[in-house]
Order: structure tokens, then sequence, then C-alpha cells
């Protein structure tokens, strides 16, 4: 596999899109291998579910593109082209101008105005070692004799590619170089930018730069931790105290006197970027506008202002406590006090102890009085070394009884404690707002005699050299590709160069998939739901879509056969029989009403018309629908049985319609109606009428 690297930012990483890439399709893939093993009869039920499924698809889908915008908004893209190699290659001889991975070198080249670049592959070339000796310290660790390396990294090496290396743990470094030219704070930013690696962690120590002072007797070889240096920048830790430095030497106008000055602790956790073993890029931006910004990986992680954000603040306040005031002896600050008018009661008894004997416990059944808690061990041997003149008479350790354990209890029963209900505690007096409370003393201002104003703290002293003054216990920290300038642009793209061919060695040589999902969760928690969620999703899927079921009323329907029941003659005449009765107690209810009045005589001597024409229409609908769909031999049977049937009923129906009513007229005919439409057999049409009387 052969990758190049083009354009002037760092390649993106492998983890995050990649990571919600591959959860989303370990979702999708085994609702795939679902809709192929599971049985057709299921697949009514998959399709009620599909709604449901797509929203469950949409979901994953969405917080996988949100988890890769996140992580890729902080990092900018890159280009990276990947091809296949052979495989031969792995074990031939490697030039050291290629890495394992086919990623080829070239020393970064600063594509604008620098001040001061420096990539150490030509070596320690410019660079000067202290020989001066740290003041105040012991002559043994007073010197600057830390050992300094030039060498590639450890891990994740890319053949060619060098950097400055502390090699001595407990000891004092001091290491700087000349700028090309001096910067001057006018109106140009400063932008200095530099990897470090903490290749072994980190335990305590330092992987700051300091910006030296342009002075007339800057000797870099006397370079030691007073040497004035105008801004300090980089990484410090400690115990477990995670440090990104920005510090200024501010020079106060009215006094000449220098003071640092820092800048707010960032709220970003970086203990990672102490223990990853990774390189990490380091920049410092600061502008004209006294504004500046602190970046990690090209990533903000501080930002501010010199005349707010820096502690103590780099302009004093206008007044300060007077310190010849004090307070006066009188002075009440007291918000409350006790009320001095009270009384404790008379009823206040300040002898009651807190807790008294429960009189009303009683001793368990089965309490052992005569047994002690604890028994010498009957296992327990006297050793043979035991000198009793010397080591005292010798007894067993003590065990606890076994008796005791088996009853409520052993050795002599006490009455338990409980609360005394008649317990106050000693009395006090209630408290009351304090009548002579004047409130929080303070002393009174008066001007500062100190003050200034310094409008426009970017102006500080220009700056001539670079250098490394440390003390750590551990070794193997790594220093590489230095960068002053005044262009962001030049910066990213030496950035590119360098840490960001290192950056996709370190991506491509990254542990596993599952190895990359654990560390992403630890950095990101809420990726243990998506986990979660993909793992029981295609388990919930298999026991809803392939679990046997209960068959419902619908899948029966769905097995009807669409055809027409033949009847019998027997039938027919035995729904012609029931009609006849119905018609019989229908007569004897209409006798009843006989004392209607003309109205609905004549309403009901026009009924059996109307009958005679329902049925007839019945009758002919009938051997239409036997028209349309020619029956078999037994099917033309039963339907010349049902024509007979039908006509007798119809006879009847006219015989007995002088007595039926409007009403009963009307529902026949709309049953008639439903009954020729729905193709059902006569025997149903008989039964829906009489039904429809009733």
């Amino acid at each position: 596999m052969e990758l190049s690297w083009e354009g002037p930012v760092q390649p993106a990483p492998v983890g995050s899109r990649v990571l919600a890439l591959r959860t989303f399709l370990l979702s999708v893939f085994p609702v795939a291998l679902l809709s192929c093993v599971c049985p057709a009869s299921r697949v009514l039920q998959m399709t009620r579910m599909h709604s449901q499924w797509d929203w469950l698809c949409l979901g994953l889908l969405i917080i996988s593109s949100v988890t890769a915008e996140i992580e890729d908004g902080e990092i900018l893209g890159a280009d990276v082209e990947v091809e296949d190699f052979d495989q031969e290659s792995q074990q031939a001889d490697i030039d050291k101008e290629e890495s394992s991975l086919g990623v080829t070198y070239q020393t970064p080249k600063p594509t604008g105005d620098v001040y001061f670049a420096e990539t150490f592959d030509g070596g320690l070339s410019g660079w000067v070692l202290s020989k001066a000796k740290k003041e105040d310290t012991d002559d043994n660790i007073a010197k600057y004799d830390g050992r300094w390396e030039v060498e590639e990294l450890k891990e994740n090496t890319v053949p060619g590619d060098k950097g400055l290396v502390l090699k001595s743990a407990a000891k004092h470094h001091a290491i700087s170089s000349m700028l090309t030219k001096a910067f001057i704070f006018d109106k140009k930013p400063l932008i200095v930018q530099y990897e470090v690696n903490f290749q072994g962690g980190i335990d305590c120590g330092g992987a700051y730069i300091k910006l030296l002072s342009s002075t007339d007797d800057l000797d870099l070889e006397l370079f030691f931790d007073k040497t004035p240096y105008t801004i300090m920048f980089g990484p410090d830790k400690c115990g477990e105290d995670y440090k990104l430095h920005f510090i200024i030497r501010h020079k106060n106008p009215k006094t000449g006197e220098y003071d640092e000055k820092h800048a707010k602790r960032p709220d970003v956790d970086l203990k990672k970027f102490y223990l990853d073993k990774k390189t990490h890029l380091y920049t410092l931006v600061l502008k004209p506008d006294d504004t500046f910004e602190m970046f990690i990986d090209q990533s903000v992680i501080s930002k501010g202002s010199l005349l707010e954000d820096m502690v103590p603040p780099v302009n004093p306040p206008k007044e300060i406590d007077d310190p010849a005031d004090k307070k006066p002896d009188d002075w009440d600050e007291r918000q409350k006090i006790r009320d001095p008018n009270a009384v404790k009661p008379d009823d206040w008894d300040e002898d009651e102890p807190s807790k008294i004997e429960d009189l009303d416990a009683v001793k368990p059944e089965g309490w052992l009085d005569y047994e002690p808690q604890y028994v010498p061990d009957p296992r327990a041997k006297k050793p043979k070394d035991w000198d009793e003149e010397m080591d005292g008479e010798w007894e067993a350790p003590q065990v606890p009884n076994p008796k005791c354990a088996t009853a409520p209890g052993c050795g002599l029963w006490v009455r338990p404690m409980k609360n005394n209900p008649k317990y106050k505690g000693k009395w006090k007096a209630p408290m009351i707002v304090n009548p002579n409370y004047q409130g929080i003393w303070s002393p009174r201002k008066i001007p500062n005699p100190d003050y200034f104003e310094d409008p426009h703290p970017f102006e500080m002293t220009p700056i001539s050299a670079v250098g490394l003054e440390l003390w750590s216990m551990t070794s193997d920290i790594y220093f590489d590709n230095f960068i002053i300038c005044s262009e962001k642009e030049v910066a990213d793209r030496w950035a590119a160069d360098g840490w960001g061919l290192k950056k996709l060695v370190a991506s491509a040589n990254e542990p596993g998939m599952f190895s990359q999902l654990v560390t992403a969760a630890e950095d990101h928690p809420w990726l243990w739901v998506l986990y979660i969620l993909t793992l029981a999703l295609p388990v919930g899927l298999c026991v809803l879509f392939c679990w046997p079921a209960k068959k419902t009323d619908e899948d029966f329907d769905l097995k009807k056969p669409d055809i027409s029941v033949p009847f019998t003659k027997g039938e027919v005449k035995q729904g012609r029989g029931e009609l006849e009765d119905d018609e019989i107690d229908l007569e004897d209810k209409e006798n009843e009403d006989i004392g209607e009045d003309d109205n609905r005589m004549k309403t009901e001597d026009s009924a059996p018309e109307r009958r005679e024409l329902e049925e007839t229409e019945f009758i002919e609908d009938t051997n239409k629908m036997g028209r349309e769909a020619p029956p078999s031999e037994d099917e033309s049977k039963y339907g010349e049985d049902i024509d007979d049937e039908e006509n007798e009923v119809a006879g009847g129906s006219q015989e007995e319609g002088d007595k039926s009513n409007k009403s009963g007229s009307e529902d026949e005919m709309t049953v008639a109606d439903e009954t020729a439409g729905s193709g059902d057999g006569p025997l149903k049409s008989v039964r829906k009428r009489r039904v429809q009387k009733d």
C-alpha cells in the first residue's frame, strides 16, 4: 500500500467516521439477513413493522452521521490516496526514506516569510548547548548537563523524519538557537508552533519553549533559568497537575521592572495529550489587537485577551486598600446574636440523658445466658518451640462460640437503649437580628500610587532567540518542526508536511476495531448507548420477526376460498318453513291492530303488490348471477332447486301480503337488495328477511 500526502492540513483520523459507519452497518446487516431466512408466514407481520423499522434505521443513521460530523468538525480534512502494494516488499530491505507503509518523507520547507524554522533533519546545526549552572541549587544537579540527541520516533516512525530528544532523566537541560531575524511586536501577529511527543509518558517535567528577549548581553552558552525571556509557551506536568503555559514578561512603564503574567487555565481536560504517547502539535497565535489563541492539534484549547484574561492583570487597579486603615475595636460584624432577654423554661431539664433503657423490651426466647460469645479454639495446638518460661503460659486463640450461631444470642442479656422522649439537651437562647450590626468591615480605598495603563500589552520586548530550559524526571521527550512566523497559512502548510504525516502513520497503525470502539467510548461515554442499541437491535428483530405468533382472524379470512356454497333442496324448504311460521306470527300481530285509520289500511292493501315485485326482482337477480358464472352439473342441479323454492316462497308471500304493514315491506325490500348484491345462497337471504321482520 502506498500513501501520499498533499495539502496544508492534517489527515482526518480513522476513528470517528469509520466507527460511526461500522456501527451503522453492523445494525443493518442482521436485518438484511433476516429478510432471507424468515419464513413466508411472517411476511404479513414484517410488512406491518416496515414503518417502525424505517424509523429505527433513520435514527441510527442520524446518530452515526452526527457522531462523525462532531469528530471530523474538530479536525480539518485530508486528501489521502491508498493503493495496494506487493506483500513481498514487507520482507525486503526498506530504504531509510520510506516507511513500512510506503509513506515517503520529505523535509518540510517554509512557504512564506518566517523568523525561525527547524526540522532537526540536519542535526543540531545552529543550536548551542548551555554551559551555565543553575543558581540556588546543589552543585550535584546545578549543571545543565542533560543529554540531547537527534533521532527518530520510537513508535509510528517515519524514516528520515528526525527530531530533538531529551535523553536524561532527573537532570537540567538547556539548549537554544538564534532566530533568522528578530521579531518585533508591531503590526504583525506572532505565531509559534512546534511538536511534542512524550514517548515514555510523563511523570514530572515540562516541554515548553522560551522566546528569549533581544538584549545586548545575550549569550546562548550562558542560557539558564534567569535569562530574560518575553514569552514562555508549552505543556508542563507534575503529579496530577496538567498545564499548558502561556506566560508573558510585561514591563512596568513606571518602574521598568518585569512581571510575569499567566494566561488563565484552559477549561479542557489536557490529560490525554500527556499519556497517549502520540505526537501533538502546539500552536500559539498572538494578535496585535491584544488577543491570543492556543491550539493543540489545530483545535482551539483556550483564547482570551491580554487585557482581561491574564493573572495578575496587566494593568493594576486604580485604587487599592489603605494599608494604614485598621478595623475599630467596637466594630460589630455579627448579623445575628443570642436573645439577651430570653429565659430558660421551668420544665427544661438539662440533666435528662439522650438514651434510656427500653423497659418494654423482652429477652428473646432461646437466649443462652451461660454461654460465652467466644471460646478457645479446640483445634489449636501449642507450638513445639513454645517456651513457657520465656513466652508464658500458652492459651488457645479465641473463636466464635458455635452454639451462639443458632441462638438469638449468648452471655448476659442487657436491655437495648432507645431515645429519651424527655431529652432536650443544653438550653440556648434563640437567635435574633443584631441591632448593632455594622456590616463587614473593609479598609478604605486610596489611589494606587503604582497605577498605570498599558492599552496595548502586545507591544512587548522583541525576541531574537528560542530556547529549551527544562527539568524532567522522564526521558525521551521528542521535539520537532519549530516554526515562528506571522501567517497562519504558512504554519498550517508547515504542519501538514510534518505533523500531518506523523498523524497519517499513527492513524494507519491504530489498533483493531474493538479497541477503537472502547477507546472512543472512554472519551465519549454517550457512545455506549449506540453500542447497546446496535447489539440489542438484531436480537429484538429476530424475536419479533421469527418467533411463532398466534394466528389472527385476518389470517383465517385470507385463507377462505372465494366460491359459492351449494344448498340442497331440503335446506331451502326448511328456510321456507321458517319463513311461513314467521308470516303466521306476523298475521296474528296485525289482527290486533285492526283499529288503525283508513290511510294505514290503504297502505296495507298496497303491500302485497310491492312484495310481489320485490320477490320477482330477487328471483331475477339470482338467475342472472347463475348465468354470469356457469355452474357445474351439481351446481346446476342445486340452482334449479333453488329457483323453484324461491318461486314457492314468492307465492306464499303474496298470499300473506294483504296482512303485512308498511314498515315490514320496506325492510324486506332493503334485505332483498342486499341479498341479491352479495351473491350468497337463497337460504341466507331467507334467513335475513326473517331476522328483519323480527
